[in-house]
């Protein structure tokens, strides 16, 4: 069997010994170099140029389903729990909380439940929108397993490295969110975030009020890929009277967006996460789909005033 084997950033220094495992079962064995993102972001263009019968993607659990033989295969992590106990400082006035945690982890979150419990803590573990495949899991894309149940807790503990995963999910709730991040023997509450991104958020939007021309972003990748939202939104934006056009990428370079100084503004239609993460590495303001609504609904009613002056 022709084999292409796909792995995220993290995972790449393990490429080899999987690709010689494979092949001392008789297949031939492909590695993809590309950057990977995620479950969202299979290598199915290399996969089919070299016409291979399946393609392997370690990391992650599945995204959406594609027509392509793909398995996945998720990584478990066992990271240690030693922080378990003094995280309840930290905890002590907040009796019911939610728990969200990354597919690594997500083999441990039973210990985790049960831990609190036991302290007598009442845990709610909420379900995904979709994206993500288990209840408690979040993604960068899918914070869900959090915010459907926001207004059933009074805090959300999550469990595992980085701030990546939680910071979406801290986004979309109102409650106390804690991290605790068992590797880097680090405990905090990260809520402070929410004010800070909600400012660069209306920052945006104010900075894009006089824009006249928006490029809007929409990638190629399989699970993001959204043409029909970007033709909505260029409507929109037309039937305001600005210029828009749809530009295209696999994986989008800044470098090469910032040369498209025609556009005043641009506004994201493939990760959620790029408005959030990669706003600064733009020179034009970079906006989420609602944040370009607001723009444009403030162009009107700021439009409407000075014909009434």
């Amino acid at each position: 069997m022709k084999i292409l084997i796909q792995f995220p950033e993290g995972l790449k220094q393990k490429a080899l010994n999987h690709a010689k495992k494979l092949e001392s079962e008789g297949n031939e064995v492909f590695i993809s170099a590309s950057p990977n993102f995620g479950a969202c972001d299979l290598a199915l263009d290399e996969a089919k140029n070299l016409g291979v019968d399946k393609l392997i993607h370690y990391g992650h659990a599945e995204f959406n389903r594609v027509d392509f033989d793909v398995e996945y295969v998720p990584y478990e992590i066992d990271a240690p729990l030693d922080l378990l106990p003094k995280s309840l400082e930290y905890l002590k006035d907040f009796s019911t909380i939610s728990i969200v945690t990354t597919v690594q982890h997500l083999h441990q979150l039973e210990k985790l439940k049960e831990f609190y419990e036991s302290s007598g803590k009442k845990v709610v573990i909420g379900k995904p929108y979709g994206f993500a495949k288990h209840q408690g899991q979040i993604l960068g894309c899918d914070i869900g397993s959090a915010a459907s149940v926001d207004g059933k807790v009074d805090a959300h503990v999550y469990f595992g490295g980085g701030i990546f995963h939680p910071l979406g999910a801290l986004l979309s709730t109102k409650k106390p969110f804690l991290v605790i991040e068992p590797f880097d023997n680090k405990i905090e509450f990260i809520d402070a975030m929410r004010e800070k991104y909600q400012r660069m958020s209306k920052g945006k939007v104010l900075a894009s009020l006089e824009a006249r021309s928006i490029g809007i972003m929409v990638s190629t990748k399989n699970g993001q890929h959204n043409l029909k939202l970007a033709g909505i939104l260029k409507k929109k934006i037309e039937e305001s009277g600005l210029s828009a056009g749809i530009i295209v990428s696999n994986t989008f370079d800044f470098d090469s967006i910032n040369n498209m100084m025609e556009f005043d503004a641009f506004v994201n239609t493939a990760c959620p996460r790029i408005a959030i993460d990669d706003t600064e590495r733009l020179r034009k303001p970079l906006l989420s789909a609602n944040e370009l609504m607001q723009v444009l609904s403030m162009k009107k009613e700021l439009s409407q005033m000075r014909e009434r002056s």
